[in-house]
């Protein structure tokens, strides 16, 4: 697997009430069609403790059981919805993030995804309550 630099999307102001911006589609995206591959930075355990205090606390992934990854790309960009249209897969060995279409995605959508590691299903609360969602506002 190598990084996929995204050709189809683009970062704008989101609509999410309470969001900053957020990543919309710039031409239609097929349902399964890899979105972006993006590489990750592998954050070292001793720095985890510092690294959570910060307001990147609201950006990075878990990445294993005991430290985070910041990714690159526009990873940390996409906004959390419980009814999202992409999913994300993280490839630990390799250091990437695959965000991945779960439906077709139209020119000028939002591209969203659920923060809840990565399972579209999960209606878990998120960790941080000043995180916005598409359906909760």
């Amino acid at each position: 697997m190598k990084i996929l630099i995204p050709t189809k999307i683009e970062i704008r102001k989101s609509l999410i009430p309470k969001a900053d911006r957020g990543v919309f589609s710039t031409t239609a995206i097929h349902k399964g069609e890899t979105i972006e591959t993006a590489s990750v930075l592998v954050v070292p355990r001793v720095d985890y403790s510092i690294l959570k205090t910060t307001i990147l606390r609201n950006y990075y992934f878990m990445w294993g059981k005991v430290t985070v990854g910041i990714c690159f790309g526009y990873g940390p960009m996409y906004n959390h919805s419980y009814n999202p249209n992409a999913t994300y897969h993280k490839h630990i060995n390799k250091q990437l993030v695959e965000f991945t279409a779960l439906k077709d995605i139209s020119k000028g959508e939002e591209i969203t995804i659920n923060y809840n590691y990565g399972n579209p299903k999960s209606k878990k609360k998120l960790w941080i309550d000043s995180i916005p969602d598409s359906n909760h506002s």
